[in-house]
């Protein structure tokens, strides 16, 4: 293990597809928290970014071989969770889910089924307001201003990790600021102008889930559940 500590990350991920079992394990242990703190602004849900991290470390545990190189393998991986955290977007929105009802109707809709709860009080939490207004973006401008904007990276890496031009994330992340700037008007201005990387504004925080890196064997083609993120998967943008 000491020799994985030392180990550069394109040593490391060359080293898991050579059939070291220790390798991947590590390259994760390595940028777990940035991955995961990437998928839970994303989605804003502790379990899907759980269940999008989880997909994302299996498809690059499988698609190592194919890393050409031509980016960091950390833009490689933040690449791959960015598109799984996208993937599982675009399907809750393709398949919305209906809410059970409360229990306080009764059958013949009367609506003394049960006692009526108590009304909520005026939520006045600053991290939620943000999160739900980040929600409400559209894809491309939420995945660009979490990256650029929550987590601070630069708009060159965002680009290569988007695989788009430089031009585009100043775009995207333009706009965002703009829709944020209206949903957030009520607030300070310093937090309505954009959510800042530290302290975090989103109040989504914590400790990175317990995640595996897939099961031990060879590296080959990626079990995807999308077109799009086995093509992100399996290849590098350039």
């Amino acid at each position: 293990m000491d020799g994985h500590a030392a180990a550069t990350d394109l040593e490391l991920l060359r080293a898991h597809v050579d059939g070291d079992p220790h390798a991947f394990a590590e390259l994760f242990r390595r940028h777990r928290d940035r991955l995961w703190a990437v998928a839970l602004r994303t989605l804003g849900d502790r379990e899907e970014a759980a269940d999008a991290l989880q997909d994302a470390l299996l498809s690059a545990h499988r698609a190592a071989a194919r890393f050409r190189g031509d980016s960091a393998v950390t833009t490689w991986l933040h690449r791959i969770v960015v598109n799984a955290c996208l993937d599982r977007i675009r399907r809750r929105q393709a398949h919305p889910t209906v809410p059970l009802p409360d229990g306080n109707r009764a059958e013949d809709g009367s609506g003394v089924g049960g006692p009526e709860p108590a009304a909520p009080a005026p939520d006045h939490d600053t991290a939620l307001v943000v999160r739900e207004a980040l929600a409400a973006l559209p894809l491309e401008q939420r995945a660009a201003l979490v990256l650029v904007d929550v987590q601070g990276y630069p708009v060159a890496e965002v680009a290569r990790i988007l695989g788009v031009a430089e031009g585009t994330v100043k775009s995207r992340c333009a706009r965002g600021r703009a829709r944020l700037a209206v949903l957030l008007g009520h607030l300070r201005p310093a937090v309505a102008a954009a959510p800042s990387p530290r302290p975090d504004p989103t109040g989504l925080s914590g400790d990175v889930p317990a995640v595996t890196p897939g099961n031990p064997g060879p590296a080959e083609g990626v079990g995807s559940r999308s077109s799009r993120y086995r093509r992100d998967a399996n290849q590098e943008d350039t």
